[in-house]
């Protein structure tokens, strides 16, 4: 037979603060969690095109009846000033809507826009629902590798071109440039030695990440140039996070709006584009490495480059500026009807034209296209070619125009990449993967299945086994889940996959877990003679060392995920994280509140049935 002790009532102002205190978490949680009831709809927006030679778009009457007789039934149409934007009826052909919009109306640009649903007081909190990967919503995947190596080699070349410009300009005599494997030197004779010093500085202040070793051999004073270990890190450093900007400029530039573009290991770039089901225009975009330079024409000691209309030319291997500088392309036509394509240059390139342009009226300017592409070996390899050779008529400043385009969508593509910017270090996508949205659907389908049969199961357990405690552990199990998708919303660049899904019923296994422990504790106090509400007590004082620890263990193995893993799997890591906290939040802290609340309702005839 059982004897009570006297059963110690808690202190009523410390329980009123930690119900409230629990109380405004949970209901900010909920509401951040609200707009996942109102999931966001794909809109297309159709306006003219920046670079387009018209600017005039078909009425929004023309452009509904051409896509329902493309068998893409819209919705709704609404013309908004200087943009038609389209809500089809089935939001998953929307990149296929944009397909057949671009193909018919080729001056038009067809962005997929997502568009809130929720009532207007969540959105002016900043309030939006989960974003979804692409194994939910459908869409491609490009995994692309940058050639460093390549970048490092051509950075030691443009510097070793460099370096002779600047004997040649500082009448260094005496003093020779020449390369090495690893990169180049300069030689200075023994009666030109105090001409190396000015060299090396402005070759440095050009070069940052360049070490310079400089060192006598008899008589001649030498200084070799190559990278240092901290240096090339720097370097690609650089490199990469160029790559990354101007990658996310390019798929800006296409109309997609909620592309993931992030780094994968040291040297490769993870590029995600929901809704997208054709990937042929992004692939040409994305892998595209067209650059542009501008050059003087140089006879005696300069660069050979070979003519796009056949023949070489000779050119200063130091451009006057490069594409860089440049700010807006547009493409156009010349008198003669043939594409061009307009430039408008930022405030270096502008004067740096200006200022050679004023030196050199009625001189010729060469314009130098390059492209990176792999031979038949399979190397990565540069190609530049001069695409235009024109005299310079007057003093020009930041806007001119590239003649001589090989055709209307060869000046379009040009005028996009430029406009992006043109990238340092050759890329090439070693693995692409489409995902449709049938399937996507599909995955959401699954996955919801799963953590409701999940959470079905669970509910029942807990509910049958612990009785009047199991429906506390249930009702804490609901607030968890609930409190996971606000945390989930609330944190921005949290993204929800298939593997995201499959750490949220884990989450509820482990929130189950922690729920067990403390109920098992607290039927072994009072076997032990104690009172309901220092039973209570005691029993999640006891457990807590143990779900901490547990707990603890697990979120370093969530942070080790997330920091090696990419994609799915960085996405089941921050779910489990984040699950991880919330479990503990509402198995230790608002459960432990709960059963406080219903022993105060109930006195003591709270109690935990003690199994045989």
């Amino acid at each position: 037979m059982l004897s009570f002790k006297k059963d110690k009532k808690p202190s009523t102002a410390k329980f009123k603060l930690s119900y409230i205190a629990m109380l405004i978490v949970l209901v900010l949680l909920a509401i951040s969690a609200l707009p996942n009831l109102y999931p966001n709809k794909s809109w297309l927006h159709i306006s003219t095109a920046p670079h387009s030679e018209t600017q005039s778009l078909p009425s929004t009457k023309t452009l509904v009846t051409f896509l329902n007789n493309q068998g893409l039934e819209v919705e709704q149409g609404l013309d908004k000033q200087s943009t038609i934007n389209v809500l089809l009826n089935e939001p998953t052909k929307s990149a296929q809507a944009q397909a057949a919009i671009k193909a018919q109306y080729p001056n038009t640009q067809v962005k997929i826009v997502e568009h809130a649903t929720s009532p207007t007081w969540l959105q002016n909190f900043g309030l939006s629902p989960i974003k979804l990967g692409l194994d939910l919503n459908g869409g491609v995947l490009f995994v692309l590798d940058v050639d460093l190596d390549k970048a490092v080699d051509e950075q030691l070349v443009s510097a070793y071109q460099q370096a002779k410009s600047i004997i040649i300009k500082q009448k260094a005599h005496g003093v020779k440039a020449q390369q090495t494997q690893h990169g180049f030197e300069i030689n200075a004779l023994p009666n030109a030695t105090d001409k190396l010093t000015p060299v090396i500085e402005e070759l440095k202040s050009r070069f940052a990440n360049l070490a310079v070793v400089t060192s006598n051999n008899g008589s001649v004073k030498t200084a070799k140039f190559s990278y240092s270990e901290q240096g090339r890190s720097s370097f690609d450093k650089e490199v990469m996070g160029q790559t990354l900007t101007t990658l996310r400029s390019r798929i800006e530039e296409l109309g997609i709006t909620e592309a993931v573009t992030q780094q994968q290991g040291k040297h490769r770039i993870r590029i995600e584009l929901p809704g997208v089901q054709d990937p042929t225009e992004a692939k040409r975009i994305i892998g595209a490495t067209a650059s542009l330079g501008f050059y003087q024409l140089k006879e005696i000691g300069g660069q050979t480059f070979n003519m796009q209309s056949g023949g070489t030319i000779k050119l200063d291997p130091v451009p006057i500026f490069t594409g860089d500088h440049i700010n807006n392309a547009n493409i156009g036509r010349d008198d003669w009807g043939k594409p061009l394509v307009q430039l408008s240059l930022d405030g270096q390139g502008g004067d740096a034209m200006s200022a050679f342009s004023k030196a050199n009226i009625g001189k010729p300017m060469a314009t130098v296209y390059s492209e990176y592409s792999q031979n038949a070996k399979g190397e990565v390899v540069k190609k530049s070619e001069v695409i235009n050779v024109a005299n310079i008529a007057q003093h020009l400043s930041s806007r001119f125009s590239i003649t001589n385009m090989k055709s209307q969508q060869a000046a379009a593509d040009l005028a996009l990449l430029l406009r992006a910017g043109s990238l340092t270090a050759p890329v090439t996508i070693v693995h692409e993967q489409t995902i449709g949205p049938s399937l996507g659907s599909e995955n959401i389908s699954n996955g919801l299945a799963a953590l409701m049969l999940g959470m079905g199961i669970t509910l029942a357990f807990m509910a049958l086994w612990y009785r009047r405690l199991g429906l506390i552990a249930n009702a804490a199990l609901i607030l968890n889940l609930t409190s996971l998708v606000g945390l989930m919303s609330l944190l921005p660049g949290v993204v929800l996959t298939l593997p995201g899904i499959a750490g949220l019923v884990l989450t509820i296994g482990m929130a189950v877990d922690t729920n067990v422990i403390i109920f098992e504790r607290i039927k072994e106090e009072r076997r032990q003679g104690r009172a309901p509400y220092q039973a209570i007590q005691e029993g999640y004082k006891q457990a807590a060392n143990t779900i901490f620890d547990a707990n603890i263990t697990t979120m370093i193995t969530a942070l080790i995920l997330y920091g090696i893993g990419y994609g799915p799997v960085k996405g089941f890591a921050i779910t489990l994280a984040l699950g991880l906290l919330t479990s503990v939040f509402t198995g230790v802290y608002v459960s432990k509140i709960l059963s406080q609340t219903l022993y105060l309702k109930m006195g003591k005839k709270v109690g935990v049935k003690a199994h045989a």
